[in-house]
């Protein structure tokens, strides 16, 4: 799919879908993988997409899996999935599955690892704790530093969607410095309803908790916004209940090798369900 494909199949589907995506999530998306989207037609009809991104050396995401309505059970859904595991072979492949869907995704060779869980919070205007860590935009950091923090916590170098993704419009990146070494970092961008934060990595649950605090100020009050949580980070799990967040959903994040060796333990917000 072309880069105004993606955003009128892909993004728009998932809209329609109550996914939620990002309001400028597509220029990021597209940065990361430009051959990762992948549609089918029907009589020169749109009628199914996926994303299938491939990130270097050898890991693999996929999203964005629709079927059109009125064309599911009809096995273009099965086509368009084997043509991204085609496009990803040799990879890791991941993936942020509906829970109830767990059993198909093990019989095409995935496994699960754990469940993320969607938060759902009302900012409230409160003072941002302090930590001794200082809150700087991330455009004034080092990129590479960002990019090796970022490696952290995901399986894989992204410099070219984190370039773009950082920059999304109307978006808001912080990092926490303390003595100039970077100890967290966060976003915050506008979606079809309310804010999502992600990423929200940080070496502590203190420094998560300052950069939501300072995330969430930059909205207005009482609008809504959302957090995606590894649930198998329980400090992560805590600090959407010391926020008052409510779950509204969870996935079933699965691999089809083994899980990759990052520290959930900092992950705080997951950066996109589509992507990873």
């Amino acid at each position: 799919m072309s880069l105004p494909e993606l955003q009128e199949m892909a993004v728009e589907w998932a809209a329609a879908e109550g996914w939620n995506p990002g309001l400028h999530d597509a220029p990021g998306f597209y940065a990361a993988d430009s051959e990762g989207f992948l549609g089918g037609w029907l009589n020169g009809k749109p009628i199914a997409c996926i994303s299938a991104v491939r990130y270097p050396p050898d890991f693999g995401f996929v999203g964005f899996y629709i079927v059109r309505p009125d064309y599911r059970g009809k096995g273009y859904g099965l086509e368009i999935w084997n043509a991204a595991m085609q496009q990803l072979a040799g990879c890791n492949i991941g993936l942020d599955g509906v829970v109830a869907q767990q059993e198909n995704y093990k019989r095409s060779g995935f496994t699960f690892a754990y469940n993320n869980i969607r938060f759902e919070g009302f900012s409230t205007g409160k003072p941002t704790p302090k930590t001794g860590a200082n809150l700087v935009p991330c455009d004034q950091i080092d990129f590479e530093s960002l990019l090796a923090y970022d490696r952290q916590y995901f399986p894989a170098n992204r410099p070219e969607f984190l370039a773009a993704w950082l920059r999304q419009p109307d978006s808001v990146a912080l990092a926490a410095l303390a003595e100039n070494q970077i100890q967290g970092y966060g976003m915050i961008r506008p979606c079809r309803k309310g804010y999502k934060i992600g990423p929200l990595f940080a070496e502590t649950a203190g420094v998560a908790e300052q950069l939501l605090h300072a995330l969430c100020g930059q909205i207005s009050l009482q609008s809504p916004y959302y957090l995606d949580v590894p649930a198998i980070n329980p400090e992560a799990v805590a600090l959407a209940g010391r926020h008052g967040m409510q779950p509204v959903f969870e996935t079933a994040r699965m691999y089809t090798g083994s899980t990759p060796d990052v520290n959930l333990n900092g992950v705080f917000g997951v950066t996109t369900f589509e992507l990873g």
